[in-house]
């Protein structure tokens, strides 16, 4: 049966219960369709208070309305999935609204709705607001929220879904206390009232949206007053991260009032844990929940929306160069002006990539990793993008930089001059071309991330003596992109990460200038990589307290080069839509 038929099924029907399930006949557009059941048992909820009810905010509107029959928290069971698609797994859905109220009918819906198409039994959860008084601003929604994960467990055989799929997608105040629920569960918010409390209360994964209050400069339930900096602003200290805290995806704009520092904090906590955990940052957004998708692909690659298919290779996706109209190659230095020559290194080239049907005056400059022992600009790291961006009209120039590595010099000298050399040509031809020399970006993988990162933050400081002059001309870009950027910290200057980059001791390296050139980057990384997702957080965090908004998106059990295989449906498969997105929001495409 199509969802849709299901869904008008369902709110045809009123199934009665003990006392405590009933129908409503809801509200067009709003939550309020589905079955509500009490989660409390009459005269056992704690800490009553007689000012809270427990209400979506559009409820009290009615007429009929009357506070005291709305003051039981309560669950609000969605359609069940069609059978075709139904994959075991349930989602508990949480309203922000300041501990105040309930008011993320929207977000509900759309969560609801698409959560519901991928097979995932959903039901919305309504706690009781405004703030308690007297305690804790979240302590009567925390009890809640324990209690109804405990009746969403106890009723998993009979809905059909598996026990130990439970998670929850929140929003704001909301994310809060997901996070109470994720992290907490080992600690009993209240004293059992019946042998339901026995149920365990732990969740399996949580998306999480915007949370509030979780840095110490916003606790008490305010916006970060510090906005989640200074050096005795740390994360709350209400988060015990015990035994069964459970995979998080943290979603935060990032000039969300309610400090993103916070998600990032929070990532690092689960990263410190070896906790599978996704951190999804977008720039110039405020307090809104965002990357939904991103969400669902990391339930995907958790397994919690069926098996994952077979993994692809990206080369064999992206294995056509139809949309390239011409190849132009080059070379980077003029004969015999090569800085710091060394016999046993490669001689540096640049290729200009020129679309069929050129949409933008901007130009992708891109490169492999290879640990600066190789660089392999037809390979998977650097093919498949070109590719992607010459169909979508851009022109893109490959670089081939000096390996291995220079003998007596840092690892990344020789390629350094090579990408300040190849910014000057290209911004030398670029209106010969027909294009913007003041449009250019880098994108670099792995040892390529480090050099976009050098790239990116030091184009102030000269790397050799001018040799003509094109040198004359400055190296500074537009924008960065960097994939899984090894080196970054100081725990791996030329290694894994040895402390995951999770250490207070661990420090962004010191040949990043982050000078005043410095422009806005996209961050992907493998949250399991060995050279730590923690090197794009920490620049990310750099660059936000420098100003510079950024983009970042780490990925749940992924390793280094994770986008060489990935499956469909997964964050890894969809990689290059990132850089896609990222560019038009730079308005660069």
């Amino acid at each position: 049966m199509h969802t849709q038929q299901i869904r008008a099924k369902m709110r045809s029907m009123a199934l009665l219960g003990a006392g405590l399930l009933i129908s409503l006949s809801g509200i067009a557009g709003k939550p309020g369709s589905g079955q509500r059941e009490l989660i409390w048992p009459k005269g056992k909820m704690p800490d009553y208070q007689e000012h809270q009810i427990a209400a979506m905010t559009y409820e009290p509107e009615g007429s009929k309305f009357k506070s005291k029959d709305h003051q039981v928290a309560y669950l609000e069971w969605f359609e069940r999935p069609a059978d075709e698609v139904r994959n075991g797994t349930c989602m508990i859905l949480i309203s922000g609204g300041s501990y105040e109220c309930c008011c993320d009918m929207k977000y509900i819906e759309q969560w609801s709705d698409r959560l519901t198409a991928e097979g995932v039994q959903c039901v919305n959860f309504v706690y009781r607001t405004p703030r308690p008084v007297g305690m804790a601003i979240y302590q009567s929604a925390w009890e809640d929220g324990q209690r109804a994960v405990r009746m969403v467990r106890s009723e998993a055989k009979k809905r059909g879904f598996d026990p130990e799929k439970i998670g929850v997608v929140s929003m704001s105040a909301g994310s809060h206390l997901a996070l109470l629920l994720a992290a907490n569960s080992q600690t009993s918010a209240y004293h059992p009232v019946d042998k339901l409390d026995s149920v365990p209360c732990h969740i399996n994964l949580a998306i999480v949206h915007a949370p509030a209050y979780v840095t110490t400069d916003g606790e008490a339930g305010i916006p970060a007053t510090r906005d989640g900096y200074g050096t005795d602003v740390r994360l709350s200290d209400v988060f015990h991260f015990d035994e069964k805290t459970c995979p998080m995806s943290l979603h935060h704009g990032g000039l969300d009032c309610y400090s993103p520092n916070g998600s990032t904090l929070i990532y690092r906590e689960l990263r410190k844990r070896h906790v599978p955990a996704e951190l999804h940052l977008y720039p110039n957004v405020g307090h809104a929940a965002l990357g939904f998708e991103r969400g669902v692909e990391f339930m995907q690659q958790l397994g919690f929306l069926g098996e994952t298919s077979r993994e692809v290779d990206v080369m064999e996706v992206y294995n056509s160069d139809s949309a390239r109209a011409r190849v132009i190659r080059q070379a980077v230095w003029p004969e015999g002006k090569t800085p710091d020559f060394q016999e046993h290194q490669d001689i540096p080239y640049i290729e200009w990539h020129f679309p069929k049907e050129l949409k933008t005056k901007s130009i992708q400059i891109v490169y492999s990793g290879g640990a600066y022992d190789r660089s392999k600009p037809d390979d998977f790291e650097v093919a498949p993008v070109r590719r992607k961006l010459n169909a979508e009209g851009m022109t893109v120039v490959t670089l081939h930089y000096r390996v291995p590595r220079p003998l007596g010099l840092s690892k990344h000298t020789t390629a350094w001059q090579d990408l300040q050399r190849t910014i000057r040509l290209v911004k030398s031809q670029a209106v010969s071309f027909g294009l913007d020399p003041n449009s250019i970006g880098l994108m670099g993988s792995s040892a390529g991330g480090h050099l976009t990162l050098m790239g990116v933050t030091s184009s102030l400081h000269q790397s050799y003596l001018p040799t003509d002059s094109i040198d004359q001309l400055p190296c500074n870009v537009q924008w960065g992109i960097g994939i899984y950027p090894a080196y970054a910290l100081t725990d791996g200057i030329d290694q894994h990460n040895t402390t995951g980059g999770n250490s207070d001791a661990a420090l962004l390296v010191p040949e990043f200038s982050f000078d005043l050139c410095t422009c806005p980057m996209l961050f992907v990384h493998g949250d399991a990589d060995g050279w730590a997702a923690m090197n794009s957080v920490k620049v990310w965090e750099k660059m936000r307290s420098m100003g510079v908004q950024s983009e970042l998106h780490t990925l749940a059990t992924r390793e280094h080069c994770f986008n060489h295989y990935a499956s469909q449906g997964t964050g890894s498969a969809s990689m290059l839509d990132r850089v896609v997105e990222f560019l038009h929001n730079q308005k660069r495409l």
